[in-house]
């Protein structure tokens, strides 16, 4: 599966953005989803998943209250709702996608990567 993220961009301090994540050459509906972001200097770090079937998430307490992932299978389709954006949440964000029933919060389990959208908070 192939994914494609978008939606990234520069945006102030409090305000919002929202992410989308489209696969191409296999349905989502048999994948659970994950973002994940990288800021300069740093490593990978888990921000929100869901399940394939969307009942479950789990999320980073850092975005706790702020982010909101969802997905459309008809549409192919995983999002990721950002609020109250803060510059901490600059990073670039990935989408990715693992073949399973349940979530998953490590980088390790996912075997496919979209390529990354950039998104950056300035005071």
């Amino acid at each position: 599966v192939q994914l494609q993220a978008s939606g990234g961009g520069l945006v102030q301090a409090g305000g919002s953005l929202r992410l989308s994540c489209t696969a191409s050459g296999h349905t989502l509906s048999t994948y659970a989803l994950g973002w994940f972001r990288q800021a300069p200097g740093k490593e990978r770090e888990f921000v929100q998943c869901i399940s394939r079937s969307g009942v479950m998430t789990s999320y980073s307490d850092s975005v706790k209250g702020r982010f909101t992932i969802s997905r459309d299978n008809a549409k192919n389709t995983v999002y990721l709702q950002m609020n109250s954006l803060k510059p901490e949440d600059t990073a670039v964000y990935f989408c990715a996608a693992k073949e399973g029933s349940y979530y998953y919060t490590r980088a390790g389990e996912y075997g496919f990567w979209g390529q990354g959208t950039q998104v950056t908070v300035s005071n």
